[in-house]
């Protein structure tokens, strides 16, 4: 096969990171030290961690959050550390969906401006949400989507509801746009089993419907099942064999 065969039938890739190396000070050994991760497009990857394994620190790498001392991250095509910094918050608003760990919902805004908030800030997104039938119309089917009675939370402040609930409010703002890339840090550690199977499989066919790919991190190695494919980052993240 030729080179200019094989790139036709090669899968597109919205992650390729390579020999990536950060660490939050220069006199602190690193916290990443990566030679290779790729992630198909459309792709749900599993990627376990111990706490303190880095998994939020590579999250945040790859949302462009943080930029390593070294190595290169190509998302979605395009090189987020050869940005500036408000191109770097543009793409990330555009082309990405986070679920923080800690959830980053505004507690004085409502639930529903909550959700469409990516919306005022990419008119990509805007205009994806706006075409499943309308912004509001499609923040009340992801939460609906996401287990929530739509209607009944759509006014509440963030700070009214469960843990479990603005987990799922976190889940339905990264969703809305349809966004090319889900990054999920830890987005089930407050719900029980039952519930945290459902919402990863209605999570899964979301990013599916969107052809979004799907990166989630979690400590629970039994949630690799659902998933295309596993990955413990102590496999990869050479930093932790000499931490």
């Amino acid at each position: 096969m030729d080179d200019l065969t094989a790139s036709a039938t090669a899968p597109a890739l919205a992650l390729k990171m390579r020999d990536i190396a950060f660490a939050y000070a220069r006199t602190q050994p690193p916290v990443i030290a990566l030679a290779q991760l790729d992630v198909r497009a459309g792709e749900r990857l599993f990627l376990r961690g111990a706490s303190g394994s880095g998994k939020s620190t590579l999250l945040g790498l790859i949302a462009g959050i943080l930029s390593p001392q070294a190595g290169t991250i190509e998302v979605l095509g395009e090189h987020p550390q050869q940005m500036s910094a408000s191109k770097r918050d543009g793409f990330r608003a555009e082309r990405l969906g986070v679920i923080f760990q800690i959830f980053n919902l505004l507690p004085y805004l409502p639930v529903g401006a909550n959700v469409t908030l990516p919306c005022r800030f990419s008119a990509a997104r805007a205009k994806a949400a706006d075409a499943a039938g309308g912004i509001d119309t499609e923040a009340k089917r992801l939460l609906s989507r996401l287990g929530l009675e739509a209607d009944s939370v759509w006014s509440k402040r963030s700070t009214d509801l469960s843990v479990g609930q603005q987990q799922r409010v976190a889940a339905a703002r990264a969703l809305i746009g349809r966004p090319g890339l889900i990054l999920a840090d830890e987005p089930t550690s407050a719900l029980d089993a039952n519930s945290r199977d459902a919402f990863i499989q209605l999570l899964t066919e979301e990013c599916d419907a969107a052809g979004a790919a799907l990166i989630f991190v979690s400590h629970d190695a039994a949630l690799a099942s659902h998933f295309d494919r596993g990955l413990d980052l102590a496999d990869i993240n050479t930093a932790m064999e000499t931490a």
